[in-house]
């Protein structure tokens, strides 16, 4: 497995946006350390750090809306992470597909 310690030398998380594979949508924004990172790797799975409770969280785990992962990208600067998914069920908490759905500005 490729060494993933270069993706924490700014921080020790990382922003990992998830997209949908068949649509492009973006579905979430989530925080991922190196740990997280390791066990989407491993899994196939997203898995992310929840900074509110101190821990790790397998996104789906309990709710069954799962990320199944297809592709992990890195930007230029080796961090931000682009997670490119199967997305099962609603991603956000809230029941909508996406988390980005609330419009605060738009070109008239």
């Amino acid at each position: 497995m490729e060494d993933l310690k270069k993706y924490f030398e700014k921080s020790e998380l990382i922003p990992a946006i998830v997209q949908e594979k068949s649509t492009g949508e973006v579905l979430m924004l989530a925080y991922m350390n190196e740990e997280s990172l390791a066990k989407t790797m491993e899994t196939g799975y997203t898995w992310f750090y929840s900074r509110s409770r101190q821990e790790l969280w397998n996104k789906g785990a309990t709710s069954g809306h799962l990320q199944k992962v297809y592709e992990l990208r890195a930007d230029c600067d080796n961090d931000t992470l682009l997670v490119i998914v199967e997305q099962t069920g609603p991603a956000c908490h809230t029941g909508n597909h996406s988390c980005f759905y609330t419009t605060i500005w738009e070109e008239n």
